[in-house]
């Protein structure tokens, strides 16, 4: 796996620049753009791509991995339908990077339900639905959804993202409150912020945290929404559902819950956070998930009273000016929802896997963080570069599993995250967690990290 991209290495200019700026003590060196000059006046400088801040960023770590020799572990491309294992440049690896929970991308009825609605409704629902009509795939989709969460109606959106901006933009405005689990997806973030709303974060995981909040300025607000996840993509950590419901209650707020990654994951039968904590689903108000992880979709929906769809359908900006869900994928995601109810053992296997790496990852002594093991288990490591180096090592041995760098997480909280699978054999979660802790272990006795080897080089 090469970290090149074809351009030439750093000259020594842009080594002593570069590690200038990671002291503080200089501007990031930029590279030479192949774009022309640009006449103009006082502020031409400034349409210049390269001049933005993140640019120079990017180029920086670009730079940092370069002086490493750390190879760039991102846009890699697999071969074929990513599973329990996966292709790579023709090389058979373990995979640990796709979010195929029960292994029904590909499976036989999922792809021949979307090759038989691609071959009757065509690729694309080619509009908006407001404008251009539904399909009737859409409807029984969206019925099914509901049901699955005990709610009266689901909505269906082209995006997972768009799903939580749309949803919570219509919902909330100026003289709103918007409180938020500090690691709360960033699109719940977004939508938090674009909607004019007051924001405020409370302490992951901690509804004491959320009630001080509201104690102290629930009257200052007409509506509150609280914010929270089924289960944490990046701790793979779930909150306590019932405390949070009776908060609510108590304060007279929503409750929204991103089940993104719960939904065929916890419960005994995969129904998701309420399965898993006991609890009627109807106390919360606003249930949104994704078909892009269990389902083999793609695209978001919302489950919640009548109410909340009808009003979401006719005046949702990422529903109603965006193109319909294209009828395949909503073909596949109601397949593979199906499957999901008929055959409730998978979900069982994923349990059993997840508790498995977990277990064998703490004996190994590998940091998990508070994942209970679901099918999210980090393996925190604290250096990007050591982060980025072990990944690149994984994969020599065999394992395909992806990095968690900072900003998305704190730096010294960097992490190799696995996504644990229905399909991963036993032999293959104990061969990738004794391979991890061997080379994580390498890493950390050679001192290999970010400011050890700019030391070194300088």
């Amino acid at each position: 796996m090469s970290g090149r991209t074809g351009k030439p290495g750093m000259s020594p200019e842009e080594k002593s620049a570069l590690l200038a700026s990671l002291r503080g003590s200089a501007a990031p060196p930029r590279r030479k753009s192949a774009a022309p000059a640009r006449p103009g006046g006082e502020y031409a400088h400034l349409t210049d791509f390269t001049s933005l801040p993140n640019y120079q960023r990017l180029q920086m770590q670009h730079g940092v991995s370069e002086m490493l020799q750390v190879a760039n572990p991102f846009f890699q491309a697999h071969d074929g339908c990513p599973a329990d294992t996966s292709s790579m440049d023709g090389v058979e690896l373990i995979n640990f990077a796709s979010y195929n929970y029960l292994g029904l991308n590909g499976h036989p009825e999922v792809v021949e339900a979307a090759a038989k609605a691609m071959a009757l409704y065509g690729t694309s629902a080619s509009a908006s639905r407001v404008v251009g009509g539904d399909r009737p795939i859409h409807h029984e989709l969206e019925a099914e959804l509901a049901d699955f969460y005990g709610a009266e109606d689901a909505l269906v959106f082209v995006s997972g993202y768009s799903t939580n901006v749309a949803t919570i933009c219509e919902l909330m405005g100026p003289k709103d409150l918007i409180l938020h689990d500090a690691l709360m997806h960033n699109s719940a973030i977004m939508g938090a912020e674009y909607s004019g709303a007051a924001r405020r974060a409370f302490a992951h995981n901690d509804p004491d945290a959320l009630e001080d909040i509201l104690l102290q300025c629930r009257g200052d607000y007409q509506r509150v929404l609280i914010l929270i996840e089924g289960l944490y993509s990046m701790d793979g950590d779930i909150p306590d559902l019932a405390r949070f419901t009776q908060i609510k209650q108590r304060h007279d707020a929503w409750l929204m819950v991103d089940e993104a990654h719960g939904l065929g994951v916890l419960g005994r039968t995969g129904r998701g956070l309420a399965e898993h904590c006991g609890l009627d689903p109807t106390l919360v108000d606003i249930w949104m998930g994704t078909m892009s992880k269990t389902l083999a979709g793609c695209g978001g929906f919302i489950a919640g009273q009548g109410a909340l769809i009808d009003l979401l359908k006719y005046n949702a900006s990422g529903f109603v000016y965006s193109v319909g869900l294209a009828p395949p994928l909503a073909a596949a995601s109601l397949a593979a929802l199906r499957i999901l109810l008929r055959e409730p053992e998978r979900v069982a296997r994923l349990q059993e896997n997840g508790a498995l790496f977990l277990k064998l990852a703490n004996e190994a002594g590998l940091d998990t963080g508070s994942s209970a093991g679901m099918a999210v288990v980090p393996v925190i490591v604290g250096d990007s570069m050591r982060a980025v180096k072990l990944v690149e090592r994984l994969r020599m041995r065999g394992f395909c599993a992806l990095p968690i760098l900072y900003p998305a997480v704190p730096e010294k909280t960097a992490r190799l995250r696995f996504f644990i699978s229905s399909t991963h054999s036993p032999e293959q979660l104990a061969a990738a967690v004794a391979a991890t802790a061997e080379e994580l272990k390498a890493l950390e006795e050679a001192g290999f990290g970010v400011s050890s080897a700019l030391s070194a080089m300088s």
